[in-house]
């Protein structure tokens, strides 16, 4: 179980056509930023149950040298999304128009790292060229995933009839066959628009005018205005001290806070020692204390009642870790439920790190494609409450509460590591299992992604929220978590609900190291 290694670029996605997208960019001088909104692109049209320009985007930018930079291109509630929008509703559902509330946010997010990349050096490459196999893939058409048919065949019955879901989701009436060939004349009609016209126009131009347009005869609660008073946000990221160097992740409106926190608070519980036993309680109840803080502070940035920051010094994290029973498992509530995002890496041959997040959250979002622009709409405001009193209350412009965090690490012995992963509550975890694995108990970072990994929560679908376990365990680790008190069931060996994870490392000698995740149809490409 190898590694992939380069010396000068290494890109990891989900979808391997996106990696080589991502790799012709290095390839033809491209930097780290401008080779992933090539990949943010690819993976867009590839992918396109798990993520799409009608969604948010998050990115970490670590340069080699200076402080890394956070990127926040989640896009607001519109301002007709009023509890009054909603009455009638004890709670914004998950599909269809009334979904559809928040602006999508993701483009403004390539726009904004494209002027990072043009201030580091960047910029040397044209958009056409980063968005061309985007359209290409999106216009000639590529071939349908595993993944993509069987969250079609699953959803169908709540998608079919939501406006342009199967005109554009099920050719001849029917979920698409896995291989088969899958276009989107619309979308490569928008991308082509976009390369032409620049991102800005999504917000501020001809295609924002035609997309409020499709939005109002919707009746969506996103209007023209909406689109123009978006703009992505530069952010510094959280950053925690931890023993093996520090770590970076997302600001708050995401759960950045919660993948940081179980990291700190398992930094105090001995983990290069820990068995396989010790290592999934640790984590797990960590994870548990970690949600704590996340449901009690995480919302809109603007909406927060303290300092974030202030929650990863170490202090209270060791209090916690202090907390934690070793021989028991604590009881919890209720997580926030899956989610489908992609995560992405790259690195180039001169240090600059990307760790990258796109999703519409639930598989094919809200499920709306807007008639002419064919853009699938994400539904990330069902995250809303309409209870008024809540933390994450509904309010016209208010950013909603985003899972997504994608994460990096400047190591004390001079390593960058880049990694994350997509799947909701699942995120941290599974970032915490890499991390721990990779870093502390020395496993080799292929097999670390590779191993069988474990998911506190609810998975697709499902409402239980147990620990569920890969099949790939062994029945001791099994019944040892249950004696300690888990509520443990089994997941198939290799299964998509524990996310589509990845990682790549850059190693001191400058040699570029990636780890792709075989539960997705992704790959590690260097050169």
């Amino acid at each position: 179980m190898q590694s992939n290694m380069a010396p000068s670029g290494m890109a990891v996605t989900p979808h391997h056509l996106a990696s080589e997208s991502a790799l012709s960019v290095l390839r033809h001088g491209g930097d780290a930023i401008e080779a992933m909104v090539a990949a943010a692109a690819t993976i867009a049209v590839a992918y396109p149950h798990m993520n799409g320009i009608g969604g948010d985007g998050f990115w970490l930018i670590v340069p080699p040298d200076g402080e890394p930079l956070a990127i926040d291109a989640s896009g607001a509630a519109g301002q007709r999304a009023t509890c009054e929008f909603y009455a009638g509703h004890t709670q914004i559902p998950h599909r269809g128009t009334l979904a559809a509330l928040t602006v999508p946010g993701t483009l403004s997010g390539w726009d904004e790292a494209l002027k990072v990349s043009a201030a580091l050096g960047g910029g040397q490459l044209p958009l056409s060229r980063l968005l061309a196999d985007a359209i290409r893939y999106a216009a000639d058409g590529i071939p349908v995933t595993q993944s993509q048919a069987s969250a079609t065949q699953s959803k169908y019955a709540e998608l079919v009839d939501i406006p342009g879901f199967a005109h554009t989701f099920l050719p001849q009436g029917k979920a698409p066959l896995a291989g088969s060939r899958f276009c989107q004349p619309k979308l490569a009609r928008t991308l082509t628009q976009l390369a032409t016209e620049g991102l800005d126009s999504f917000y501020r131009g001809s295609l924002a005018q035609l997309i409020a347009s499709e939005m109002q005869t919707l009746g969506l609660p996103i209007t023209a205005q909406d689109l123009a008073n978006h703009r992505a946000q530069r952010r510094v990221p959280l950053k925690l001290t931890h023993s093996q160097g520090e770590i970076f992740n997302m600001t708050p409106p995401t759960q950045g806070l919660v993948s940081l926190a179980i990291l700190g608070i398992t930094d105090h519980l001995e983990m290069a020692q820990a068995s396989e036993v010790q290592t999934i309680h640790r984590i797990v109840e960590a994870t548990k204390k970690a949600f704590g803080l996340r449901d009690r502070y995480i919302t809109d940035p603007r909406h927060v009642t303290l300092p974030v920051q202030s929650l990863l010094e170490q202090a209270p994290l060791e209090q916690l870790a202090a907390s934690i029973d070793e021989q028991r498992a604590a009881p919890w509530g209720q997580g926030k439920g899956p989610g489908d995002t992609v995560w992405m890496g790259v690195i180039d041959k001169n240090g600059l790190a990307v760790s990258f997040i796109q999703s519409i959250y639930h598989e094919f979002g809200s499920g709306v494609v807007l008639p002419e622009s064919g853009v699938l709409l994400q539904n990330r405001g069902a995250a809303f409450s309409l209870d008024p009193s809540h933390l994450l209350a509904l309010m016209p412009g208010k950013q909603p509460f985003h899972t997504l965090n994608p994460a990096a690490a400047r190591l004390k012995d001079g390593r960058t590591l880049v990694y994350g992963t997509m799947g909701g509550d699942g995120q941290p975890q599974t970032q915490a299992a890499i991390f721990t694995r990779h870093v502390m108990q020395g496993m080799p970072l292929q097999e670390a992604v590779c191993a069988p990994r474990w998911l506190l929560g609810r998975t697709w679908g499902q409402s239980s929220e147990s620990l569920k376990l890969e099949g790939r365990f062994s029945e001791e680790t099994f019944q040892a978590l249950r004696a300690l008190g888990h509520d443990v069931e089994w997941l198939p060996g290799m299964s998509e609900a524990t996310g589509h994870a990845g990682a790549i490392v850059r190693h001191t000698s400058g040699m570029l190291e990636g780890a792709y995740d075989p539960r997705s149809n992704g790959s590690a490409a260097g050169f």
